[in-house]
This record gives structure tokens, sequence and C-alpha cells, in this order.
């Protein structure tokens, strides 16, 4: 490619980095700014105190006799009297009155199978932040410190990574209960650009940014940045902010490497549209709220999902009820506000599917949080983000 027809990709990049127009201040959002001054690294180690990160408690289930009573098999009193009889069942137990379901459980009636129509639980997603030394895996061969340890514990399934970060790189990365959100926010059709801030051993020369935009030759394939942006630095560290839209394995050490270049750091600062909450500290992190979860369901392609009745005042576990049924999702920030510094765009051509009229997904769900937990009365608190692994 003519290097010439790469000059004008920095004033485009430029244009298109600027952050959505809502009116909010882009307060909670961590800009690539903070990372290269040291004011990142400052605000990790001023609050020694982590903060209290809780999920959300389990709200009611829908009771057996009045789901059988929806689904036509009778009036609740004869449901009731059904299962006094023992004529039902639940998972190949007998049923007691009072019981409640779940999607998923298997029932019977008088020994045959009963279809009855319950909503799956709507996905749950976290933000957390990960520090360098920290491994992703369920179970590591060399016990390393893995970032499952750090996780609240779901009363069904288990969190699954939205890609995965090397030992060594620190930074956002995204939990759900859903696999299969996880699957289409990683697939590289959708492309979601992953921003990265990386400190590197000397200056790239533009020859060498030419190469790493056009792509390099790695042992996997080709592989190219959609954008540098000079960071500045120290000596012979320089800062670069750098996004790509796919995740292979250490790709942008890989690619730096191929021209020569060492990496001393690696933060990834933004996942499409979710970046990473200012003020978060590493080991900590935090749950989206309803309508940050339904925007991504939306960039990933999924059907929306109705959003869930509310519980009844003190049920499920913990001091307040959640929405819904299940392990769903925390009530959490909306992600309103202005984007995440000036975090770059996609290229020309291809908008970032996940970036909205309303800003950045999750930028705000972390002071949100903390409105809450200001709310709520005092007494022992459970330190669910930052305490030993469970």
């Amino acid at each position: 490619m003519n290097p010439a027809k790469k000059t004008p990709r920095k004033p485009e990049m430029a244009d298109s980095a600027k952050p959505v127009e809502t009116g909010v201040p882009d307060e909670e959002a961590l800009s690539f700014e903070e990372v290269v001054s040291g004011e990142f690294d400052a605000q990790q180690e001023g609050d020694a105190r982590p903060l209290k990160r809780v999920l959300a408690p389990q709200a009611d289930s829908p009771k057996l006799h009045k789901v059988l009573a929806q689904a036509g098999m009778g009036s609740r009193l004869e449901m009731e009297q059904m299962i006094l009889e023992g004529r039902i069942s639940v998972n190949g137990e007998p049923a007691h009155v009072g019981q409640r379901i779940q999607y998923g459980d298997s029932i019977k009636v008088n020994g045959k199978p009963v279809r009855v129509r319950i909503a799956p639980p709507p996905p749950r997603v976290l933000a957390y932040h990960k520090p360098a030394g920290e491994v992703v895996t369920h179970d590591d061969p060399q016990n390393r410190p893995t970032v499952f340890r750090r996780l609240p514990r779901l009363q069904h399934g288990k969190w699954q990574s939205v890609g995965r970060l090397d030992l060594n790189t620190e930074g956002l990365l995204l939990f759900t209960s859903s696999g299969e959100l996880a699957n289409r926010l990683m697939h590289p059709r959708f492309g979601l650009e992953r921003e990265y801030a990386v400190r590197v051993l000397g200056a790239l020369s533009n020859e060498e940014k030419r190469r790493l935009l056009d792509g390099v030759q790695l042992d996997d394939g080709m592989a190219q940045f959609g954008s540098i942006e000079d960071g500045g630095g120290d000596g012979a560290n320089c800062w670069y902010r750098v996004t790509i839209a796919e995740g292979r394995n250490r790709e942008v050490r890989r690619m730096l490497e191929a021209v020569g270049h060492a990496v001393s750091r690696l933060i990834r600062i933004r996942y499409g549209a979710m970046v990473l909450p200012r003020g978060l500290k590493r080991g900590a992190w935090v749950e989206l709220g309803p309508q940050d979860i339904a925007r991504l369901t939306a960039a990933a392609g999924m059907p929306a999902q109705p959003p869930a009745a509310p519980a009844r005042p003190g049920a499920g576990r913990g001091p307040v009820a959640s929405r819904g049924r299940g392990d769903r999702s925390a009530p959490a920030g909306t992600g309103r506000g202005r984007g995440a510094g000036k975090p770059a765009g996609k290229p020309a051509g291809q908008p970032d599917p996940m970036k909205t009229s309303y800003g950045y997904i999750g930028q705000d769900a972390l002071q949100r949080q903390r409105d809450q937990e200001g709310r709520r009365p005092p007494g022992p608190r459970r330190q669910g983000g930052r305490g030993p692994g469970r």
C-alpha cells in the first residue's frame, strides 16, 4: 500500500475520536491521558480501602402451582391439591405446596412431563479491573492466581470471560453469565474494537507505524492495528494508544515485537463501547445495570428481552431485592455519559456497533453503585470485590 494514502488516517482518527455529546460530563470514564500522566496509578494507590462489592440478591422465582395454573392445568387450588396428593414432581422429587421453580426445571404431573413457559434469566455482566499477575482460567496447573477467585459466586451457572488478557496485561475484562453473549461479543463478525494503552521501549518510526497499520505477518496470520496515536513518555519509554478489532493470544505484544519494540506495559482501557470505569481498583469489579446489558446484547445481535418484573420487597438474598428472578442483573448505572477521554474511533466506514447516542456503556456504573451503597443503612458489610476468593 502506498504510504501517501495513509497520511489522512490521523485526522480521520481525531474526528472519529470525539465523544458523544450527551450533556453529561465524562467524569467516570478512564482516559488514555490519565494512564500516560501517572494519574491512573495514583488513583490505584490513593485509597487502600476497597469499595464494597456485593452481587445483586436473588429475587423470588414463580410458584409452581401458579405456573401450572397459567399453563391451563387447572385452578391454583386444584394444583395445590394435586401437590398435596403427591401427583406433581419437580426434577424427580415430590413437589411441596409453595415451592418455587425456575427456568430449566423438569416438571411432571401424574408421571408425565409438562411444558411450562418460564423465561430464562437475562445475562449478568461484570466489568473487572484485572491486575497484572492473574491468569484468565478456572484451573491453572501452575497454581497461579486466577481472575475467577475474585468474582462473586453465581447460584446457577458460572462466569464466562469475554476474551482473555495475558498474565502481564492489566485493565478491563468483561465477564457474563451467558455463554452465548460471551461468544457473540468475541466473534470477529461484530468487529468490536479493543483499545489499549501500551508502553514500549523506543519510539515508533513512521515506517513502523505504517507497517502496523497495514499489517504485519505473525505465526498465526496477518494482524494490524486500526489506529495508533502517540501518547508521549519519559526517556526511552514511549506510550501509544492503539486499537485492534480481534483478540488473538498476545497479539498486541507480538505485533510490536515484530517491528522491533518490546512492550513494557499493556493496559486495556476499552472493549467496544465498554470503558474501564475511573476509580475501579485493581482486582475489583462492578456489575452492569439492565440498560447497559440491553445495549451489549443489542450490539451482539441478540434479541431484546422484556424487562423483568420487580420482586416483592424483602424477597431474595441480601439487604435489598433485585429485579426479576434468579441471578439477574444488578441495579447498577445506566451507562449514560460521554466517552472515555478521546478513545480512538473505528476506521472510516465501520462505526462502532456498541457506541450509541447515550455515550459509552458502563461509564457511570461505578458511581451509581457508590450512590446506592451510600443510601443503604449502616451495618456489617461484605467485601465482595476485593476479598479472598470463594
